[in-house]
């Protein structure tokens, strides 16, 4: 079975050739629908495919995604932005895929490179529903698009072998392209059109934070919660995980510790027992604290790179190191293998 990568672009010359580079030996077609680009987005393309085509922009992105899609020439389409290159193809799991799971949508993983509020950077992960049958799903919602069945039947998402690299969320491609802000106002729009939409408050709360404005993405979450629905209970975790984060770069540290109710219902997740290690920590409350590190390592890996393993090691290194344990700490830290700050803090320690 054959692939069409379909892309909706507009001036993405630092980023494309990169992107259509990672994928041309992956897909049997290229698909590129642009927006309005007035830089050498198209040139670039060139190089590529010859299936290159206008759409005039009607601050719509689910429209300009089914359009691409309908100009594909295969069934199974594969969806990226042209900030994100293909580092892993399993091959095997792809036709897997394509061959049993039709009426299945296939989740992508998103490694995204972040550009955190010390000037180090970080990794995420999100598995995003990006590879699908097009006679079968289309787009839905003018921003932060879904994808839904055409017959409006329920569907099911399976994760397959394909990793992505994201760099959209670095601080020079944001400030570049302003796109959060456009997000913003785009999802701002839609709420004018449906004030009790959860998903949507969800979404907002997300670009608030992107931007670091901790309470417009409060503000934001809370009301992604009062009209909470299915769609938005997918998210729980995400909504408390970040509302954590936001609450301790505000200093509100006491206030944090009403998400300790919840250790319950996410004790899997590292992320979850981490961020709650970084509350405790905060409130001074230590033997806690390293409990909760401790959790995040006998569990999977996380949303966020390290929380699993050199992250929580080293917070637990810290803790040691102002209670005066000095060796317990550069133990730990001699576990976060080449962790930078790690480092730092051995080296002081000696």
């Amino acid at each position: 079975m054959k692939i069409s990568l379909c892309m909706i672009v507009k001036n993405e010359q630092e980023v494309l050739e990169k992107c259509l580079r990672s994928a041309v030996a992956f897909v049997d077609e290229i698909v590129i629908v642009d927006t309005g680009s007035s830089d050498n987005t198209k040139q670039i393309a060139q190089k590529f495919t010859d299936k290159i085509l206008d759409f005039t922009w009607c601050n719509d992105f689910s429209k300009a995604r089914n359009y691409s899609i309908s100009k594909a020439e295969n069934d199974w389409v594969l969806i990226l932005d042209a900030d994100e290159t293909i580092v892993n193809w399993d091959n095997a799991l792809v036709e897997r895929h394509m061959k049993s799971n039709a009426d299945t949508v296939g989740k992508i993983k998103i490694i995204n490179l972040i550009d955190d509020i010390n000037g180090g950077e970080k990794r995420t992960i999100d598995y995003i529903s990006r590879f699908f049958n097009k006679n079968i799903f289309q787009f839905e919602g003018i921003v932060h698009e879904q994808i839904i069945r055409k017959d409006g039947s329920s569907h099911n998402r399976e994760i397959i072998g394909i990793s992505v690299e994201h760099i959209g969320y670095t601080n020079k491609l944001l400030k570049s392209k302003d796109k959060v802000e456009r997000n913003i106002q785009l999802l701002q729009s839609a709420i004018s059109l449906n004030e009790k939409d959860s998903y949507l408050y969800y979404q907002l709360g997300k670009s608030y934070y992107l931007k670091r404005e901790y309470i417009k993405t409060i503000e934001a979450f809370s009301k992604a919660l009062d009209y909470s629905s299915d769609n938005c209970r997918e998210h729980l975790e995400d909504i408390l995980i970040t509302y954590g984060y936001c609450l301790l770069n505000i200093g509100k540290y006491s206030d944090a510790l009403e998400l300790e109710t919840y250790i319950p219902c996410f004790d899997a997740s590292p992320d979850f027992h981490f961020i709650m290690g970084l509350v405790y920590m905060n409130n001074g409350m230590f033997q806690k604290a390293v409990e909760r590190f401790f959790a995040c390592l006998d569990k999977d890996e996380g949303r966020v790179e390290g929380v699993n393993s050199y992250m929580a090691n080293y917070n637990i290194g810290v803790i040691y190191e102002c209670l005066g344990y000095k060796e317990d700490a550069i133990a730990y830290y001699k576990k976060c293998g080449d962790y930078e700050p790690a480092l730092l803090r051995i080296e002081k320690l000696h």
